[in-house]
């Protein structure tokens, strides 16, 4: 069974250079851009046997009634590494002085970022980078990952192969982030130093 139709969440800063990389390598497919829960919805009226859900870098959560519903995996491009599942990995990544980071492509399930993972990929954090720096080395290694799988994303419906990873750490909330990122009396000047690194223009006082 071939695609034809991918449902693409994702921001719209990314949507247009994602879509044209899926129609590079399958020009009749139907692209269907979702940006948020009520975009999601109304995408999800018109599956059909040749439908497979994408998400890249986005904060929604893809109901598991839907996931059900598609006839094969649907993916989920994330901007961390397999040991930092959740939100914010970067910030709770700079914050433990982390010494590499990465990026995990892995099938969407019911529970956030547990699926099987189909790719993976490592890289040093350089000295001195902040949450701006990472999260634009990330997104850039991630955009890498969608054009080297999108022959096959765009085209076939065969399940991608899972690797022999392993999702591990805990798995962290934007509550988790909105802690890390609060700043109160009595911290010491390091903590308020690593936090300032880890949270940049998020951080905020009490």
């Amino acid at each position: 069974m071939a695609i034809t139709r991918i449902i693409l969440l994702t921001g719209e800063a990314e949507a247009p250079a994602l879509s044209s990389e899926l129609r590079r390598h399958n020009p009749a497919l139907d692209i269907v851009i979702a940006h948020d829960d009520a975009d999601l919805v109304k995408a999800a009226e018109q599956f059909n046997t040749g439908t497979r859900l994408l998400s890249f870098c986005t904060s929604v959560i893809v109901p598991a009634s839907m996931l059900n519903a598609l006839p094969g995996p649907a993916y989920n491009f994330h901007p961390g590494p397999p040991e930092r599942p959740g939100r914010y990995p970067s910030v709770f990544a700079l914050y433990d002085r982390s010494e590499r980071f990465g990026l995990t492509v892995h099938e969407m399930a019911p529970s956030v970022d547990s699926g099987p993972i189909v790719d993976a990929e490592w890289f040093d954090i350089p000295e001195g980078c902040d949450l701006i720096e990472l999260e634009s080395r990330t997104l850039i290694r991630l955009i890498a990952v969608f054009r080297r799988l999108a022959p096959y994303l765009a085209a076939f419906s065969q399940p991608l192969p899972h690797q022999d990873i392993s999702w591990q750490g805990r798995k962290t909330a934007k509550a988790d982030c909105d802690a890390l990122c609060r700043i109160t009396p009595g911290m010491s000047p390091e903590d308020i130093s690593r936090r300032q690194i880890a949270c940049g223009m998020h951080l905020s006082g009490t």
